[in-house]
């Protein structure tokens, strides 16, 4: 089988499986909105305050950090100008593409849905509770740079990543637990399928190494 085969086989099973987890966010979110109380999300809300209180403080830096105008902007921005400089402008027009849909498809969703946050919220946050944007951009992040970088110690940081600001955001009380897993679906689904856009011009940048 020639390079090319292989990675348009690549690019056709990130796109299946991006739109199955993009699906699977929807679904949990209908979910959610049908069911008015989700009991792991009351349960998870009353516990997780005493589960490792010593990250409390991470977890308002995190809410800076991975949210707001600092995520929607820095974060994309200087990730793609950051690839570019090292001359590698194909993953950052897919770094700063990634970004841009999964911050759409949490807005979207946010929209459709417009779950209300845990009444005992410990920061500022807009409306709409589901999915969380927090999470999803640092799934995105996470996904993407192991994309761009395919190295193991890459996913496994990324993926610790992810899943402190999936905890920092029910630490602080900004979302329900249910919130973040929508999260992790779109974040980790809108980076496969854009990944998928870009198999081709990712491939040939790696082989001009």
């Amino acid at each position: 089988m020639r390079v090319t085969d292989v990675e348009i086989t690549w690019g056709l099973q990130r796109l299946v499986v991006g739109l199955v987890l993009m699906t699977a966010a929807i679904v949990l979110g209908i979910a959610v909105a049908l069911g008015t109380d989700v009991d792991i999300d009351t349960w998870w809300n009353t516990t997780v305050g005493s589960v490792l209180p010593g990250l409390s403080h991470l977890s308002y830096t995190l809410d800076f950090l991975g949210g707001g105008w600092f995520a929607t902007y820095v974060v994309p921005l200087g990730g793609c100008l950051a690839l570019v400089a090292a001359r590698r402008w194909r993953s950052g027009l897919y770094f700063l593409a990634a970004s841009g849909l999964s911050a759409a498809f949490v807005q979207l969703l946010k929209t459709i849905f417009g779950r209300v946050r845990p009444e005992d919220m410990l920061v500022i946050s807009d409306h709409g509770s589901f999915p969380s944007g927090h999470t999803a951009n640092a799934a995105t992040i996470a996904v993407a740079v192991t994309i761009i970088f395919p190295r193991v110690w890459v996913a496994l940081v990324g993926a610790a990543w992810a899943a402190l600001m999936a905890f920092s955001r029910t630490q602080v009380h900004a979302h329900w637990l249910s919130d973040t897993l929508g999260g992790v679906l779109v974040g980790t689904g809108a980076a496969l399928v854009v990944a998928a856009a870009f198999t081709l011009p990712l491939a040939r940048e790696r082989s001009l190494g």
